[in-house]
């Protein structure tokens, strides 16, 4: 009974990863589209993960409660609970792009920032995906090489800040639209920091201890 409940968990918890996944997925494609019926989409299913996040932490609580388990299967109980809630915040993100989609109302658009928003989002796209994977399958050394490709993301970042303030100084009627650019790159940025935080409990889940695997990782204020 209690190893089916683990089962359990576990597959709800990937299946959280998956939703959390095609919410970035379709939130960036929203921007980068000026598709707003798919931001509200977004917006509208985030409720989902939202639940989905406080069932794992009710029957992850439950199960701590009533059944005491020890060592490897208290270690996948507390896995879930913490990186579902780095799931969760990443949802909040991918909602938070959304609304920058809705808002955005015919600003002049620059296509080569919206590429590399689009390349960006990509690279965070495969890295919430492998780190779920390496979760699933418990490989510990494949989710610290996962993590090291956060600095790809923290690049783009940069890249995409530094190209907006040029814009917004050679042309004033890019502001607007520059600063929406900055706020999505800023958003993927976070969501490549929890990534790293779900690796780091792929690491606790397989052997046990606690690491940092980006030091440059940021607290989330938002």
């Amino acid at each position: 009974m209690f190893e089916d409940e683990l089962k359990d968990l576990h597959v709800r918890f990937s299946e959280m990863g998956m939703m959390v996944n095609e919410a970035v997925y379709k939130s960036v494609k929203s921007f980068i589209n000026h598709d707003k019926d798919l931001a509200r989409q977004v917006i509208k299913d985030d409720h989902k993960i939202n639940e989905r996040e406080m069932d794992l932490e009710n029957r992850s609580f439950e199960m701590v409660a009533l059944q005491q388990p020890v060592t490897t299967d208290l270690r996948l109980i507390v896995t879930v609970m913490k990186a579902s809630s780095d799931l969760e915040r990443m949802g909040d993100h991918a909602v938070s792009i959304a609304k920058s989609t809705i808002r955005v109302k015919g600003n002049t658009r620059v296509p080569a920032i919206e590429k590399d928003l689009g390349e960006m989002a990509g690279v965070v796209k495969k890295m919430v995906e492998e780190s779920l994977d390496a979760y699933v399958k418990e490989q510990a050394d494949r989710a610290v090489k996962i993590a090291d490709e956060d600095h790809h993301v923290n690049h783009y970042s940069r890249k995409i800040y530094e190209q907006c303030i040029k814009n917004m100084q050679d042309d004033p009627d890019t502001v607007v639209g520059s600063m929406d650019y900055m706020l999505v790159a800023s958003y993927l940025e976070r969501i490549g920091d929890y990534v790293t935080n779900i690796c780091e409990w792929v690491v606790y889940l397989k052997k046990g201890k606690l690491v940092e695997l980006n030091s440059n990782a940021k607290e989330d204020n938002f």
